[in-house]
């Protein structure tokens, strides 16, 4: 009887121990109601400790509380989500954003490689983001706020490098150094010229997204997202593949094979 006690409070310890702390930040109160609903039904591995209707009263909150997530609406009266965020140096917490469809916020964020989920929240989009924030062992860097408040600011400061997520962290690259992605399941792996290789933790239609400002980077195959620049020749075939600086090559998929030659002789008839 001892032993099987024992045992339940072992257990119950583990729980406990492995619950992420999170606060719900929106001023819509139905928002509120449906996203501690999905995460009560889908995601045992969040605790929510409290819910915010409002900016301010959040920011009591996260001094109180010390949540390890937030899930911080954009779109607020008096203080939006980014101004909340303006209030920490560092930020010692994750962040996923929730927001009805803002194409230039959303753009900024991504770019970040910052985490968000679009109303109305999907719960299998709700359970890939948690799943995120439990690989990351790091909270997101003072660099990547910066990046987004540039965006979101409309600053143009030549900033020309990309954040990656990956499990000790991130990572700061130069979009430029990258040579192309390959799929790997909810993973992508980035190839350098520096001959390094870093493992996203995102899939590569996330990676793609993210590079989408820069228009040098094309998906040529559902597996393979390369960098223009660092083609060094077009074998024809079906679809046909490409040669890299590196001599790595890549397949070319026949239904993408049309856009990519566009790309590559943009005056071909």
């Amino acid at each position: 009887m001892q032993e099987a006690l024992r045992q339940v409070l072992k257990s119950l310890l583990n729980y406990l121990l492995f619950m992420i702390k999170a606060i719900l930040i929106d001023d819509e109160a139905h928002c509120l109601d449906t996203l501690n609903m999905l995460l009560t039904d889908y995601c045992p591995d969040v605790k929510v400790m409290d819910r915010y209707s409002s900016a301010e009263k959040a920011l009591e909150g996260i001094e109180k509380i010390k949540p390890e997530l937030v899930f911080l609406d954009i779109e607020m009266p008096v203080m939006n989500g980014f101004e909340l965020l303006e209030q920490f140096e560092p930020i010692p917490f994750s962040v996923i954003f929730t927001t009805s469809y803002d194409q230039y916020a959303i753009k900024a964020i991504r770019f970040s490689a910052l985490d968000y989920l679009l109303k109305p929240i999907d719960p299998v989009e709700l359970v890939a983001a948690i799943h995120k924030v439990q690989l990351q062992k790091t909270h997101p860097s003072a660099e990547q706020f910066l990046m987004l408040m540039e965006r979101i600011q409309h600053k143009e400061t030549g900033f020309l490098k990309i954040a990656v997520p990956t499990s000790e962290g991130f990572e700061l690259i130069p979009a430029d150094h990258l040579i192309r992605c390959e799929a790997d399941d909810n993973y992508t792996h980035l190839y350098l010229k520096n001959k390094t290789k870093i493992i996203a933790c995102r899939s590569l239609k996330e990676m793609e997204e993210q590079l989408c400002d820069f228009n040098y980077f094309i998906r040529v195959h559902h597996s393979y997202l390369v960098n223009l620049n660092e083609v060094s020749k077009y074998i024809r075939g079906e679809g046909g593949y490409l040669v890299m600086n590196d001599g790595s090559t890549v397949n070319v998929s026949r239904n993408r094979k049309e856009l990519l030659l566009k790309k590559l002789l943009p005056n071909r008839e």
